[in-house]
């Protein structure tokens, strides 16, 4: 059993940075790839970005390909998600996720602990 919170969401104009991190509990963290996901309001839960167990391995969505940047300290049960230059499209619930894979895995179906969200709106 994972359970995540996640933090840092908030409101930032346009052009802006936010950096999102969630925590994990349990022992386990480093057997499970990461992943960030969100939701518009009237939109489907899309993918963000996700990264491997090791943290070696990332890949992202190309709407915030060279904006964001995933990261996991798996020291501290952490992953985070750095993301720079806002655009108002990117206003949604983020979410982060774990997956029982090696990863990285952008697609929904493979994860299987998922965290309450938070928000992030960019304003224009």
């Amino acid at each position: 059993q994972v359970q995540l919170v996640e933090s840092g969401g908030g409101l930032v104009q346009t052009g802006g940075s936010l950096r999102l991190s969630c925590v994990a509990s349990g022992r386990t963290f480093n057997m499970y790839s990461m992943g960030w996901f969100r939701q518009a309001p009237g939109k489907e839960r899309e993918s963000v970005a996700a990264i491997s167990t090791s943290g070696e391995r990332t890949i992202y969505a190309d709407s915030v390909k060279g904006r964001f940047v995933i990261s996991r300290d798996n020291a501290n049960n952490t992953v985070s998600l750095q993301i720079n230059s806002l655009k108002p499209e990117d206003t949604a619930v983020y979410y982060c996720a774990a997956a029982p894979y090696i990863g990285p895995l952008l697609q929904l179906r493979y994860y299987t602990y998922w965290g309450q969200g938070t928000q992030v709106t960019v304003s224009s």
